[in-house]
C-alpha cells in the first residue's frame, strides 16, 4: 500500500511579528508548483527554485520591514518554512531521513547532505565574491539556511566546492538543499511508518 497516498503531508504556518507577517503553506508530495511573494525578487526566485527541485507545492506570502533592510524578511521566512516542513513531516515518521545532492551550475559545484534528525545544525562552507546578487545581500543566504535548518529539525551540511559566479553559487545552494530534502522526505517502505532511529522517536 502506498503510504504517501494515505498521509497528508501538508502544513500551513502563520507568523506575525512587529517586523514581518508571514504565511507558508507546503505540500511535500506536490509537483513543484510555487506561488511566492516576499518583496525581494531574487529571494522569490530562490524559493521558487527550492519548490521546483524539491517537488514541493509551496505558497509563501511575506510582508516585511524592507524599508529597514532585508534581514528580517529573509530570516523569518526561513523560520516559517522550516516550521512548515517539520509540521508536515509529523515526527519524521516513515521517511528515509537522510538525503544528499550535488548540483553543478556552469563553473560552480555545490553539495548538500542533510539528516532529518530533530537535532538541528548547519555547516556552511560557502563564500561569495560579491556582496550582493541583484538587490539581495549575499550574507543573508546563510541566515536563511540557518533559520530553515534550526526550525525544520535538520542537520544540514552545505558546501560550494568551487565556483565564481555569485548567482550560480547562491542558486546551486538552494537547489542542492531542495534535492537533498526531496530524498530525505521520501517514504521508506522498510520503515513501517516509524521514525528511522534505534530510539524509536526523533
Amino acid at each position: 500500500m502506498n503510504r504517501t497516498a494515505e498521509m497528508s503531508r501538508k502544513a500551513e504556518i502563520t507568523r506575525n511579528t512587529k517586523e514581518t507577517r508571514i504565511r507558508v503553506w507546503i505540500d511535500l508530495d506536490g509537483t513543484g508548483e510555487a506561488k511566492v511573494s516576499t518583496g525581494i525578487g531574487f529571494y522569490d526566485h530562490m524559493l521558487e527554485s527550492f519548490a521546483r527541485h524539491g517537488g514541493f507545492d509551496l505558497q509563501v506570502e511575506t510582508v516585511g520591514d524592507l524599508h529597514i533592510d532585508m534581514h528580517h524578511t529573509v530570516e523569518d521566512t526561513g523560520i516559517v518554512l522550516g516550521q512548515a516542513v517539520k509540521q508536515a513531516l509529523d515526527g519524521f515518521k516513515g521517511v528515509r531521513r537522510f538525503g544528499h545532492a550535488y548540483v553543478p551550475m556552469d563553473e560552480t559545484l555545490t553539495r548538500c547532505a542533510l539528516d532529518l534528525s530533530n537535532r538541528p545544525y548547519l555547516i556552511w562552507k560557502v563564500d561569495f565574491s560579491r556582496p550582493k546578487v541583484g538587490d539581495m545581500d549575499t550574507e543573508l543566504f546563510k541566515e536563511f539556511h540557518h533559520a530553515f535548518a534550526m526550525n525544520a529539525g535538520a542537520c544540514v551540511h552545505l558546501e560550494t566546492l568551487y565556483g565564481d559566479n555569485t548567482h550560480h553559487i547562491a542558486e546551486s545552494g538552494f537547489k542542492a538543499l531542495a534535492r537533498a530534502l526531496r530524498m530525505a522526505v521520501e517514504i521508506d517502505p522498510k520503515s513501517g511508518g516509524q521514525a528511522v532511529s534505534t530510539k524509536g522517536v526523533l
